[in-house]
């Protein structure tokens, strides 16, 4: 694991221990992403800081260039790097002994930035500092493996792997923004570019932000992220050019091409210093990386599963049977209530950005059981948005289809609802029908199996919910089926922002890097080039996933029905967790705080205690973010006393004078 994190003041009028201190708070703040160095860089006369983490022993960072002009931090790991290696030492550009950072580097200054990141294939963020043309950028890896935060704090801009750097800043003042709080509310999470801080964003995957003394001094106010942010990968592109290209193909020459590719992402991703273990849920796609990872090595690897005292929810006897079926060395752990609430009083700190996907509980607590075994583990994620793997899919290409069977007069008629009435729609009868028939493509109708709150502005006084790539047609897949069309709004929206933001974070907090073998550039691709009856077919969903699995292992552990690695927060919300979600309900707490309506969050609370429906999926959200509130109220935290730094870098402590850096001071000793 490592982190990054990075200051450019607009004023550089601080004295260089000063600048150095603020900068080492702010990398201390990701001490949990890279404990074992920490070291940073300064040019006062700039107005520039930066710094990086990192968990294993190798060369500090940021990395420089040999004349000097470039400054590079990574964060994360470059994969498939053997051809881009051998070419680049071939030009002499790098030694045999090169480590990714350096290896970046040495691609930029050959080929420029953008041509530099196409090359490239990993789960990266980074920062470039030019001190020639005094320009930062920013870049982070096409599918979003890796965050990165950035934005304007007292005028400085200020970027960090985490949300939680940017809290350190002594300046940082970022009230709610109202209109993310209400993504958050619909989605789960809050899809980049926005975030839960006004002038706070987060970088797109794919994306690249070219930072000049300009922009620096206009501020987030002029920040146009959709203009600003340049993309090197555009998915929406690259899958429209594979499903058009789209020949034919065989279910077993399918098999045997995807089996190739998915063998060359699991080794690339097996490098590591340690034994690389691998989550099993007993699922398809964890399954298949845990057979393709003991079908390369010669000892048991290490699985590991988390299941529930609620059969409902536990899948923990399939994953022992796919363990004793492929011969790993199997540990597993049952999650009960108690547990459960301790874990919840860490989501606040873990995922500092308000985060509600209600399987973080259980991630959180399976890396923590990983990484007490390995630094590294492997994972399925991606099976599904590539693979048509969610239940959701076929509901909306089923209701989408049925819907444009019947006459646009009929649709016309179904009256709109907002509100309260919306929300009532989703207890079925003529509320549902007439939200379904409101819907004019299968976008609409995905958006409306995806959405906890179907008009959350109406819960957040104030609000007005942002356009994402559900909401705005120029950003729908213009090419494929309607199959096609809902695996691109979750890649684009889901994966990136909820799954892969879930597993890092919890990965993260627990020393524990994640990696996702189906997420490798060529598997993607490959996916998408394939026809939608290879992954759907008469009924079966992952067909030419579970095609290949059957050559890992017997068929009644393949064809089953899936439960999913949700946790049971229903029965938890009403049992062990109800006196903490009560508390953080309250109505006179929720009218003080002012980012709720109190009598559309109370209505959804009593109606979901008396039974009138799974209204917990409604609340999760609300309680994710009550719980964030309550943590970060003040958005910055003391720092350790003890902070070890690389000696080459070991900054002098400062004599601060704002109030807030002096606390940090005092605390730090």
């Amino acid at each position: 694991m490592s982190g990054l994190a990075g200051l450019w003041r607009a004023q550089p009028d601080w004295e260089d221990d000063r600048l150095r201190y603020c900068m080492r708070s702010m990398i201390h703040a990701l001490h949990h992403r890279g404990p074992r160095a920490h070291a940073l860089w300064s040019d006062c006369a700039a107005g520039v800081a930066l710094a990086h983490c990192r968990e294993r022993d190798g060369l500090a960072q940021p990395v420089a260039s040999a004349d000097g002009r470039y400054l590079l931090s990574l964060d994360g790991a470059l994969y498939a790097r053997e051809a881009l290696h051998r070419e680049l030492v071939a030009l002499d550009a790098v030694d045999a002994q090169a480590g990714d950072a350096e290896l970046m580097l040495a691609a930029i200054m050959r080929w420029g930035l953008r041509r530099a990141l196409s090359r490239c294939d990993g789960a990266f963020a980074l920062s470039l500092w030019d001190r020639q043309e005094r320009q930062l950028w920013l870049a982070r890896d096409r599918i979003g493996e890796r965050p990165l935060y950035y934005g304007w704090i007292d005028g400085d801009f200020a970027y960090g792997s985490e949300l939680k750097a940017l809290h350190r800043h002594p300046g940082f003042d970022a009230p709610v923004d109202r209109d993310a709080l209400s993504l958050l509310l619909r989605y789960d999470y809050i899809p980049a570019p926005f975030s839960i801080h006004r002038g706070v964003f987060k970088l797109a995957p794919g994306g690249v932000l070219r930072m000049t003394a300009q922009a620096l001094r206009a501020g987030a106010g002029a920040h146009q992220p959709a203009h600003d942010v340049q993309t090197y990968w555009c998915a929406r592109q690259r899958m429209a050019e594979a499903v058009e290209l789209r020949g034919d193909i065989g279910a077993d020459e399918a098999v045997d091409q995807l089996e190739i590719l998915l063998q060359q992402a699991v080794s690339a991703r097996m490098r590591a210093p340690a034994a690389v273990g691998a989550f099993l849920s007993g699922g398809t796609d964890s399954s298949l990386v845990t057979a393709m990872m003991q079908a390369q090595s010669p000892t048991p690897i290490d699985s590991y599963a988390i299941g529930f005292d609620d059969d409902r929810h536990d899948e923990s006897d399939w994953a022992r049977a796919v363990a004793r079926a492929l011969g790993t060395r199997h540990t597993e752990h049952r999650v009960g209530g108690r547990e459960a609430l301790e874990a919840i009083d860490r989501l606040p700190q873990v995922w500092c950005e308000p985060f509600a996907d209600s399987s973080q509980v259980p991630t959180l607590i399976a890396s923590e059981l990983v990484a007490r075994r390995t630094p590294v583990a492997l994972t399925g994620d991606g099976g599904d948005e590539l693979f048509f793997g969610h239940s959701a899919y076929c509901r909306a290409v089923r209701n989408a289809r049925w819907n444009q069977r019947l006459p646009a007069s009929l649709r016309r008629l179904a009256p709109r609802r907002g509100g309260g009435e919306a929300e009532r729609a989703r207890l079925g009868g003529f509320g549902a029908l007439w939200a379904e028939l409101r819907a004019q493509t299968v976008e609409d109708h995905y958006l409306q199996r995806v959405s906890r709150w179907r008009d959350p502005a109406a819960a957040v006084p104030g609000a007005c919910e942002p356009a994402t790539a559900f909401l705005d047609p120029q950003a729908y897949l213009p090419v494929g089926d309607a199959a096609d069309r809902v695996q691109f709004l979750d890649f684009r929206m889901d994966l990136p922002n909820g799954i892969l933001t879930k597993i890092d974070r919890a990965g993260s907090a627990c020393g524990l890097e994640t990696r996702s073998p189906l997420l490798d550039r060529s598997v993607i691709e490959f996916a998408w080039s394939l026809p939608t009856a290879l992954k759907h077919h008469r009924g079966e969903q992952k067909y030419v996933l579970k095609r290949l699995l059957e050559r890992y292992l017997p068929h009644k552990l393949i064809y089953r029905p899936k439960t999913g690695f949700g946790a049971p927060v229903a029965r938890w919300l009403r049992g062990p967790l109800r006196e903490w979600a009560e508390g953080l309900l309250d109505e006179s707490r929720l009218r003080r705080e002012g980012h709720f309506d109190p009598r559309a969050i109370r209505a959804v609370w009593t109606g979901f205690q008396a039974g009138e429906r799974k209204w917990h999926t409604h609340l999760w959200n609300v309680l994710m973010f009550q719980a964030w509130l309550e943590r970060h109220r003040f958005a910055a935290e003391p720092m350790p006393a003890a902070v070890a730094l690389d000696a080459a870098v070991e900054p002098v402590a400062p004599a601060p004078a704002r109030a807030r850096l002096a606390a940090l001071e005092s605390a730090a000793g």
